[in-house]
């Protein structure tokens, strides 16, 4: 216990003197710092990965375009710091901020930008690559150590593993969806250990972590869409019923169908919710920390006092937000594999009681033939 206070306290210490060695030389750069430019930066996708503690270098990663003459694959390291590159006919830059395409890779034709079709492995691409890697990896690990220890419980991180994912099924999944519960049950625990993957690499400011995966609406937007199939697709005839010709008072749905209408209203406002509030949770912590990150820079411009001052706060705050960003992590995977169990039991919500009461049927059938 002593040792960390003594490595908290010696960070601390450092951290308070390099703000203010580094406020008496930002004097004439400190007019260049733009926090917008700098939170956005972080948030949104790009075409190549940041180096921590490096603001000009990035790791590269491929471009791949279709432009006017065809196809085109290049690093995007050609393409740092606003350089254009010419690729047989063509040539490609990012496009500025006063673009209307900014922060695209755009063609140079006469004059004019034009957007390709743009195929890129961008930062948020290739973390979706990693995050399937690690997930998939895991649970081929966890299923190949239960195969060779039919007996044994895993422990350390695979036990973690399994009992997280105990806790999912047997809390949420099952008592939900009951006999229906093995049918979705792959489908919920993998968006599950999606989106806590995604989310804790999000925090993570070194790479293979650091991109905004949840905070970016395309994604979740998509992980949404995928609960309206399997919850659409899937559902039962009641679930129909209840959209088209729901039991209310007949001048409610005919002739003017004002229930049905908003049953059918209901059905895109389910995954719509849900994508806004993954989004908007992960993207608004996201922006505390970096913003709380920034004061240390904006205050030690102003004076070294104050941006001593400014870093003793700015850290401390800083850490108890990266913490809150961990359990709420947990907490929005949490509560999306919750809402979509629910979405999905709601679509099958009488076949539990018709399977009860066939086997009460057959149960009564097997004692009569018995007694007979």
């Amino acid at each position: 216990m002593t040792r960390i206070k003594i490595i908290l306290l010696t960070l601390l210490l450092s951290s308070l003197s390099f703000c203010a060695n580094a406020s008496e030389a930002s004097d004439s750069t400190s007019s260049k710092i733009n926090p917008k430019e700098i939170i956005f930066e972080h948030l949104l996708d790009g075409y190549g990965w940041e180096v921590p503690f490096d603001h000009h270098h990035r790791i590269p990663l491929p471009v791949i375009v279709w432009a006017s003459d065809g196809l085109h694959c290049f690093s995007s390291a050609r393409l740092e710091h606003g350089h254009e590159y010419t690729d047989g006919n063509c040539k490609f830059v990012i496009a500025g901020d006063e673009s209307k395409y900014r922060g695209k890779i755009v063609e140079l034709k006469d004059g004019e930008e034009i957007r390709p079709w743009d195929f890129s492995i961008t930062k948020n691409v290739c973390a979706l690559f990693i995050t399937v890697l690690l997930v998939g990896g895991i649970f081929f690990w966890l299923a190949s150590f239960h195969k060779r220890n039919r007996f044994k419980a895993p422990r350390r991180g695979l036990g973690a593993v399994e009992g997280v994912l105990s806790f999912v099924y047997d809390g949420v999944i099952k008592p939900v969806l009951g006999p229906q519960s093995r049918r979705f049950a792959p489908y919920l625990l993998t968006v599950f250990f999606f989106i806590l993957t995604m989310n804790l690499l999000g925090l993570v400011v070194i790479f293979p972590g650091g991109a905004n995966l949840t905070g970016n609406l395309a994604v979740t937007l998509v992980l949404s869409i995928c609960t309206f199939i399997a919850t659409n697709l899937f559902a039962n005839k009641h679930y129909w019923k209840e959209i088209f010709w729901p039991d209310v008072p007949l001048w409610l749905k005919f002739p003017l169908p004002i229930m049905p209408m908003i049953e059918i209203f209901g059905m895109f406002t389910k995954p719509a919710a849900l994508t806004v509030r993954l989004f908007a949770n992960m993207m608004g912590g996201h922006m505390i920390v970096i913003t709380l990150t920034l004061l240390i820079f904006i205050f030690s411009a102003i004076s070294p006092v104050a941006g001593g001052g400014a870093t003793v706060i700015s850290l401390f705050f800083s850490i108890f937000m990266l913490l809150i960003d961990v359990l709420v992590s947990f907490i929005q995977a949490y509560v999306f594999t919750m809402l979509s169990t629910i979405f999905i039991g709601l679509a099958h919500e009488h076949e539990e009681e018709h399977e009860l009461h066939a086997d009460k049927g057959n149960i009564e059938k097997e004692i009569t033939d018995t007694l007979v």
